[in-house]
Parts: C-alpha cells; sequence; structure tokens
C-alpha cells in the first residue's frame, strides 16, 4: 500500500492514502478543531462552530451552524457544560452521525459555587495529561466516522498524544525553578484550574468559569485586595474576553499587564497560538515570565 506523511502536532505521522472524500467534522470551538486536523490531517474537512478568538460559554448557533452539523458524519464537543447548546444544535439539526464528547476520559475537577454547591470546571484541556485524553478519545471518534481508515486515526492519535505528553514534562520542568510561593497568577476568567492544579499554580480572578455572568462589585473589591496582599505582579487578559476588567485591576492594584493569554480559543493562524501545543508553549512562558523573581 503506497503511503504519505502529514505532519500531526510536532511529529510525523504515517497516513495510508486511502481514496475517497474527507470525513465532514464539526468541533465546537478551535482547539477542538485543531486537535481534529492534527490527528486526521487530509482525511477530515473540519469546521469549527466558535471561531478562532471566540468565546464557546453561550455561544448562539446560527443557522450555517445547523446546517453544517446536519451535513457532519462527526461532531465533536467538549462536554462538561461549556458547549451545552451543542445538544440542541444536535437535536434541531437532525444529526445522525458519530457524537464524541472530547472529556469522556477525564476526570472532572468541580469548585464551589456557592450556598453549598459544587460547579463542574470544564476547561480539562488546560492540563496537558487530560489533552492526550482528548487525543485519544477524538482518534477513536474518527475510527468510529471512517472504518476504512480507523486505524491511520488510532495511530495517528497515540502519536500526537505523545507529543502533548512530552510538552508536559516541559512545562513542569519551567515550573520546577520557580519557587512554589511565587506560583499565583491573575486572570479575568477562572479558566486555568486544571493547569493550576496540575502545576502548583495558584490562579485567581474576578469571573467564575463562566465569561456570562459578571464579576460583583464585591468579588472584584476581594481580588484587588488578594493581589495587594499577596504582591501579584501581573495580570493577564484572556483573547476571548472584554480587557477592561484586567485594565482595571491593573489601575487599582498597580500590577501590570502581563499580555495575552489563550484559555478558551486559540488565536488565528497568524497569531501566537494558532494550535493546542503552541497556546499551551505561549501560555507558559508569559507565565512563567511573571513570576520570575
Amino acid at each position: 500500500m503506497r503511503r504519505r506523511l502529514f505532519l500531526a502536532g510536532f511529529g510525523l505521522v504515517p497516513m495510508a492514502a486511502m481514496a475517497g472524500p474527507p470525513v465532514r467534522a464539526v468541533a465546537s470551538f478551535s482547539l477542538l478543531a485543531d486537535m481534529l486536523r492534527q490527528i486526521g490531517g487530509d482525511h477530515v474537512e473540519v469546521t469549527s462552530l466558535v471561531p478562532m478568538d471566540g468565546d464557546a460559554h453561550g455561544y448562539q448557533p446560527r443557522p450555517a451552524d445547523a446546517r453544517a452539523v446536519a451535513a457532519a458524519q462527526l461532531v465533536v464537543e467538549n462536554g462538561l457544560g461549556l458547549d451545552s447548546w451543542m445538544g440542541r444544535l444536535r437535536q434541531s439539526a437532525d444529526f445522525t452521525g458519530v457524537h464524541t464528547i472530547a472529556t469522556a476520559s477525564v476526570a472532572p475537577r468541580s469548585l464551589p459555587a456557592g450556598k453549598g454547591a459544587a460547579a463542574v470546571d470544564p476547561h480539562a484541556w488546560q492540563d496537558p495529561r487530560n489533552g492526550a485524553l482528548y487525543a485519544q478519545v477524538i482518534a477513536s471518534g474518527l475510527a468510529a466516522a471512517d472504518k476504512v481508515n480507523a486505524e491511520v486515526y488510532r495511530s495517528a492519535g497515540a502519536l500526537y498524544a505523545n507529543e502533548i505528553l512530552r510538552l508536559d514534562i516541559e512545562i513542569a520542568a519551567q515550573f520546577d525553578l520557580i519557587p512554589p510561593a511565587a506560583r499565583r497568577i491573575i486572570t479575568t476568567h477562572d479558566a486555568f484550574g486544571y493547569y493550576g492544579a496540575r502545576y502548583g499554580i495558584e490562579f485567581l480572578a474576578a469571573q467564575g468559569m463562566s465569561t456570562e455572568a459578571e464579576p460583583s462589585a464585591k468579588a472584584v473589591a476581594a481580588l484587588v485586595a488578594q493581589i495587594k496582599r499577596k504582591k501579584i505582579r501581573a495580570v493577564f487578559i484572556e483573547n476571548m474576553t472584554d480587557p477592561r476588567l484586567a485594565q482595571m485591576l491593573t489601575r487599582e492594584t498597580g500590577a501590570v499587564l502581563g499580555g495575552t493569554v489563550y484559555s478558551d480559543a486559540l488565536s488565528g493562524p497568524n497569531g501566537p497560538a494558532p494550535t493546542y501545543l503552541t497556546m499551551l508553549r505561549h501560555n507558559t512562558a508569559l507565565f512563567a515570565a511573571a513570576m520570575q523573581p
């Protein structure tokens, strides 16, 4: 059988040169779309519903999204409440293909949500070990949608997962050089809980895990006091959130803007974080620089 090579992540992955049209796959947002492309290569035609730099929280699907889902052979969504609108969209589009939840193998992280309740944190990809699980689940979804090339997808998914795990080791080594007491970061919404738990970093945010709710004046005042008390030097803007909150925090505390990080969406192709792996590298470089003594 003739074979060729395509680039998945940062490694060369063998791909069987099988004839036939590409699998039509729809991802709820850009990060999942990137994983589909890394694993599927030319065998997959990918549509991301939430665009680059877009916010998946509370996204309002358009008629074109319903048409894309209706025509798809595979739909991939995050789950854990991030893109719950996808369920309604699949139903309205009469979707009959393969439905994959990327977080199916993830152990969810919960946080207090007030009045004794707990909320599930949907941002599981921020821990690269979970990202590797995403890759394996997505590869299985592709294999189910395109059985002819099933082994191709499983092989590509395993290689891509290994790339992610190697990067995880690199990131951990960078933070090992920073004293635990200095590992504190301010972002606009609480999207980096899994990342913080993995690398021993305390993340503080005025907004909760969803960008749909505005932070209360009390919450902002408490965060300002905490930034001053703990002498946190940098506040980071997230690419898909309103920058005014971060700018206000810097004015109130004397901290500086540490740059733009990518939490719930990738950048455009010419930006600093067009893929999942470049996103992790970009964020890590900014966080580590801000925590240096």
